[in-house]
């Protein structure tokens, strides 16, 4: 299974997401061609409500901490609950890091 597989299981299983985009963004650095260990993540949940954007930030890398141990690099992360998410679904670009 792929690091962008398990991350998608892991995370709806962990936070039931609403939306959920899993994004390999390795090609964008300076890693072997075909790595999966930069990701950025979109996710809304209900389980965000009344959290703060460090508080959701741990729900998504406690969820992953496996992944982390295990090759997973970089991580971005943009929550949102789902009245936010109506409301500003802009996502930033990911810089690209190989110049």
């Amino acid at each position: 299974m792929s690091v962008e597989q398990l991350i998608t299981e892991k995370l709806t299983a962990a936070l039931s997401p609403s939306h959920l985009e899993v994004i390999n963004e390795s090609d964008n650095h300076h890693v072997p061609p075909n790595s999966e260990s930069h990701f950025k993540v979109i996710i809304t949940s209900a389980a965000f409500e009344g959290k703060r954007l460090l508080g959701r930030h741990r729900s998504v890398n406690e969820a992953l901490a496996d992944e982390f141990a295990n090759g997973l690099h970089a991580l971005s992360i943009h929550t949102f609950t789902a009245e936010e998410w109506l409301v500003e679904s802009n996502v930033p670009d990911s810089p690209n890091c190989k110049g």
